[in-house]
């Protein structure tokens, strides 16, 4: 099958999505089929080399310049291409493809809709805007959950009998160091972990608020890492510290490298993952492959992704977020019995599988656009 992929963000440092357009176009490419990249430049996300990919890159900068580049050049491209299908990784379908061109668009989440006030407001305008558009050109769509499935068709009327399920998988971190790299990122053990972005939607506030209602000497024992990169907001974690009482307790990393986040993982007790919202949730599955369990939200996508190796709570109630993370830290048994699930958890989320799914979803699209244009 010859795909085209709209590959923008693999021209910038990798994101969540960014990552999944990564891991699947590789994917894709390891079982035979023929890839056209579309970029508006260079990639610097992925190896592009293989013989079966056509990196079509541009000298495009700046956002207005990249928003015209996939609406004008980038269909135009793929008109010379002969393709099959089309695929937008990420809520996003150019509107002037080729008629005779099945295309599949991947929704991974509505927080323009469900939490739309943790976004960045340009982020939102253009969700709000662009993914209706995507919805209603898509002959397929492509949800990374059940629960987000469940979203787009509540929200899309028009999307009900195209939307299908493909879960997405766990990348594979490199193999934990020593531990001695814990010491050196200042982290001492035990503690529980936070893996990501410091934005509104991952629900900090809340999660720190339930780390402070904690009993002193539980707190004394169990030190909370934070690990990632600033993000926005007026997500200000040592400021929340200083007002929690918790400087010295809590211990904020920063960006960290994939090695030093696989060994975060492998010796943490657990990972806390309270979102408001998520489409998926990437570093549930990341930790359980680590056999370490979590503590999640009861809502969206998170209970589906965390299967039987979670402790689910309100995540706008601190007392019960609080709870929780009292659970899994003073209760072994449960520990022990959570931990023993996560690896067969994660298990269940593979790129291959990924990839096989997609395939068949691209298959039924290009069978609907043969349909649509009275062709066998």
């Amino acid at each position: 099958m010859n795909i085209g992929i709209d590959a923008r963000l693999l021209t910038m440092p990798v994101t969540g999505i960014g990552r999944y357009t990564a891991e699947l176009s590789s994917e894709l490419l390891a079982q035979g089929h023929d890839l056209s990249l579309y970029m508006p430049q260079s990639p610097v996300v992925g190896d592009w080399s293989a013989p079966n990919a056509r990196v079509r890159a541009g000298r495009i900068r700046g956002r207005i310049g990249r928003m015209l580049w996939s609406q004008t050049v980038l269909p135009w491209q793929a008109g010379r291409d002969c393709l099959d299908v089309f695929w937008g990784p990420g809520h996003r379908l150019p509107r002037y493809l080729s008629p005779s061109v099945a295309r599949v668009v991947t929704i991974h989440d509505l927080v323009w809709k469900h939490a739309g006030e943790t976004m960045r407001p340009l982020s939102r305008l253009l969700d709000s805007t662009l993914m209706p558009d995507a919805v209603r050109l898509a002959d397929r769509i492509m949800a990374v959950s059940r629960s987000t499935a469940d979203d787009v068709e509540a929200e899309f009327p028009e999307a009900r009998g195209k939307v299908r399920v493909v879960y997405p998988g766990v990348t594979a971190l490199s193999a934990p160091a020593d531990p001695g790299v814990l010491r050196e990122l200042g982290v001492r053990q035990p503690y529980f972990l936070f893996v990501g972005t410091l934005e509104p939607r991952k629900n900090l506030r809340r999660l720190l608020g339930a780390y402070a209602r904690l009993p002193q000497a539980v707190r004394s024992a169990h030190q909370f890492v934070i690990a990632g990169g600033k993000g926005w907001g007026g997500v200000d974690v040592p400021d929340l510290l200083t007002q929690m009482g918790l400087m010295g307790q809590v211990l904020v990393t920063g960006y960290v490298t994939d090695g030093q986040l696989s060994t975060l993982y492998a010796n943490a007790r657990f990972l806390a993952m309270p979102s408001l919202y998520e489409g998926f949730g990437f570093p549930l599955i990341e930790a359980m492959s680590f056999g370490v369990p979590v503590v999640t939200a009861d809502i969206s996508s998170l209970p589906e992704v965390a299967g039987e190796a979670g402790v689910l709570v309100n995540p706008r109630d601190e007392a019960a977020i609080a709870n929780g993370l009292l659970r899994l830290l003073t209760d072994d048994a449960l520990h022990a019995e959570l931990a023993g699930k996560a690896r067969a958890n994660a298990a269940r989320f593979t790129w291959r599988a990924a990839a096989q799914s997609a395939l068949q979803v691209f298959a039924e699209a290009v069978d609907a656009r043969r349909a649509m244009l009275g062709r066998t």
